[in-house]
């Protein structure tokens, strides 16, 4: 059995396709069958939403009354640090960028109430951005400083750019320490006190296709709540992690590049996180459907969390210092219960992923393409995967070239 995406748009376009998420399948595939599921769904759709700290956007806000040029200036967003090194007017905000007045860690640990994550948040609900510019001037651009307020509605152009997003698989952290800490898996209790996980496990987009049979540079997605695209491979992308019978990785592998309009985009879906001791983010919710083309992909579909394994990592020392070691590796099953048993212990488990808003972009995703809103792009060209033969080393451990 195989289809095509033009075949499954043809479908779409006439209201005939079927759509499921990505945890209704499982089921389906229990009653029906992997050959006979394959032949009756079209696409199912996944979805997550947890904190994505390589996520950003840039916009343009155009000309000012003498003109200013950005570039090479500095410039702030409600005080928050702004990249102006691209051009006159273009600036660039990442999701982790502070006011150059926040304490930090000095007072520890820091609170980092506002930050890029957050300007994004509020840029995109709509609210009035306070800009703030310095710039050394020149003959064409002869204005050196700049007060003003900018609006989304008034950008010529505002774009969400993440780097690195949809992590396929992750660490789950723990503290083995005598002392509490604070990371970017949240805040870890001494003594094994707590686990922290973060994927929406058997929604998971990466998950649901490990392999990347159809997920490519071109591919249409949910992002923030509008229409998004998968732009490249993310940042630390590692297709040839270690993966268990199911092909499911057991260690962080898949990322993806993700770009989109962020005047489409959604607040609810972004949100500005402030992680205690650590720093500032941005919570971001991304669905991926997953064409049904075979019954490989098919059954790639049909992952439960109890397939999906993720290694236990101190975050006290373990992973500060760069050393290799899983304490165990217990099952998204087990996470999701509430405890797991680590070295004859019962310890407390949460996520820093919404399991129950990964459901809802699921769902949203599957009413667009049932009702036609929504229609699947043919990837320009796959992610890499395990053939690819990227260096997926650490970079200590890599040559250093002559």
């Amino acid at each position: 059995m195989s289809k095509t995406i033009e075949e499954i748009n043809k479908k779409i376009k006439k209201g005939e396709a079927v759509v499921v998420n990505a945890e209704e399948i499982i089921e389906i595939a229990r009653e029906k069958g992997i050959k006979k599921a394959a032949r009756d769904v079209d696409v199912v759709t996944t979805g997550t939403f947890g904190p994505m700290c390589s996520s950003g956007a840039y916009f343009n806000i155009g000309h000012s009354n003498p003109r200013i040029k950005l570039g090479g200036g500095k410039a702030y967003l409600n005080d928050v640090n702004a990249y102006a090194g691209f051009a006159a007017t273009d600036l660039l905000i990442g999701a982790n960028a502070l006011p150059d007045d926040d304490p930090r860690n000095k007072i520890y640990p820091g609170e980092f109430n506002y930050g890029g994550g957050h300007v994004i948040e509020d840029l995109v609900a709509g609210k009035d951005i306070r800009l703030s510019v310095t710039a050394y001037g020149t003959d064409c651009y002869p204005r050196k400083k700049l007060e003003t307020l900018i609006n989304i509605k008034d950008l010529n152009e505002a774009v969400l750019f993440n780097p690195r997003n949809a992590y396929q698989n992750y660490n789950a952290a723990i503290n083995m320490s005598s002392k509490v800490i604070y990371t970017y898996m949240g805040i870890l209790k001494p003594n094994m006190g707590n686990i922290n996980f973060s994927t929406s496990g058997q929604l998971s987009p990466l998950l649901n296709d490990p392999y990347y049979r159809t997920i490519g540079i071109g591919t249409k997605i949910f992002l923030g709540g509008g229409i998004g695209y998968v732009a490249w491979n993310g940042t630390q992308h590692n297709p040839s992690a270690p993966r268990n019978e199911k092909g499911v990785p057991t260690r962080g592998s898949g990322t993806l590049a993700l770009i989109g309009d962020l005047k489409q985009m959604n607040s609810y879906w972004l949100r500005g996180t402030s992680m205690m001791g650590y720093g500032a983010t941005l919570t971001v919710g991304v669905g991926i459907p997953i064409p049904i083309l075979s019954e490989e992909i098919l059954e790639y579909t049909t992952v439960t969390d109890a397939d999906i394994v993720a290694p236990v990592v101190d975050y006290s020392s373990d992973y500060p210092n760069m050393v290799s070691n899983t304490l165990a590796e217990v099952s998204y099953a087990d996470l999701k219960s509430g405890k797991v048993e680590i070295d004859g212990k019962q310890v407390p488990t949460a996520s820093l992923s919404s399991y129950s808003r990964a459901i809802i972009i699921a769902d949203t995703l599957k009413d667009w393409i049932k009702n036609g809103r929504f229609l699947l792009t043919e990837p320009a060209e796959l992610i890499p995967g395990i053939e690819s033969g990227l260096n997926t080393k650490p970079m200590n451990e890599r040559p250093i070239p002559d």
